[in-house]
């Protein structure tokens, strides 16, 4: 099984890359065109400055894929909801690192305070995608029908949801030392 560690500056090239043949050749996601290193990089810095999970996979000695979570919308209300994002090389699928991903991400943002995870899946035709979400304790809770426009169709998402740790039991503590809980 590949090697699923936090990610490094080094490995942006290799992420990027792997973003670059889903937004040309899949309907994972709805981007259309490729973002560069420093556009990766960005993204990236966003992540870390929530305190949140940034997660590689190594296989082979290569990057084999990226996941992380981000908060699910950007306003500071939603900061302990995340969507996940996952991302395999395209010789990787069905392999089992999806799952061993979205588990490690999960277990990952539930130790930060995360209290909910939400996927946000492109075209509801990625049963793999789907599949490895329901295997994990994800329910679906939504499709909004046609709503993005790539490879000359109309696609769906998929939205799906888990709760973590005590969810809505309690208040939460901030994710960060710098972060307000109100």
């Amino acid at each position: 099984m590949p090697l699923i560690r936090s990610r490094r500056d080094q490995d942006l090239p290799a992420i990027t890359s792997i973003y670059a043949h889903h937004v040309l050749q899949s309907t994972g996601t709805f981007e259309t065109e490729v973002p560069s290193v420093a556009d990766k990089t960005s993204r990236r810095a966003d992540v870390l400055s929530r305190g949140l999970p940034y997660l590689v996979a190594e296989h082979d000695g290569a990057i084999a894929g990226f996941a992380y979570g981000n908060w699910f919308k950007p306003r500071l209300a939603y900061r302990y909801s995340v969507e996940d994002s996952i991302y395999l090389a395209p010789n990787l699928h069905r392999m089992g690192l999806g799952r061993a991903f979205l588990a490690e991400l999960l277990a990952r943002c539930e130790a930060v305070g995360i209290r909910k995870m939400m996927a946000v899946i492109g075209d509801s035709a990625n049963a793999g995608l789907v599949g490895v979400h329901l295997a994990l304790g994800f329910e679906q809770v939504g499709k909004i029908e046609a709503c993005g426009w790539k490879f000359g169709a109309w696609r769906d998402i998929v939205i799906m949801q888990k709760t973590l740790g005590l969810c809505d039991t309690q208040p939460p503590t901030p994710l960060t030392p710098d972060m307000p809980v109100a």
